[in-house]
């Protein structure tokens, strides 16, 4: 399995992070932004770029997907990616209550 070699600066975010925005969460819009240019499994990205497990880099996402500051920097993405986040929420609801 091929690791994904990737380096902080290429995940960087713009020189002066959006309002409201620490430099963190800016370049994790960054890396949701371009995610799939990255070689190998976006888990491995996630470990090498932030330096935290899979489960709280999604953690952190999730909590900046619900920002206004993140609303406000990235519209369009912050506005997919919780779209997408509400498309699994209901997939999840309906395998639970349909008992699959």
């Amino acid at each position: 399995m091929a690791a994904a070699h990737v380096h902080a600066d290429e995940a960087a975010a713009p020189a002066d992070a959006p309002a409201g925005l620490s430099e963190t969460e800016a370049k994790i819009l960054a890396f949701e932004r371009q995610w799939w240019k990255y070689a190998g499994a976006k888990e491995t990205a996630i470990r090498e770029l932030f330096d935290m497990s899979a489960t709280r880099y999604y953690q952190v996402l999730n909590q900046l997907l619900d920002s206004e500051a993140a609303l406000a920097a990235d519209p369009m993405l912050v506005k997919r990616l919780r779209r997408m986040r509400s498309t699994r929420q209901r997939e999840r609801s309906t395998r639970r209550l349909s008992g699959v």
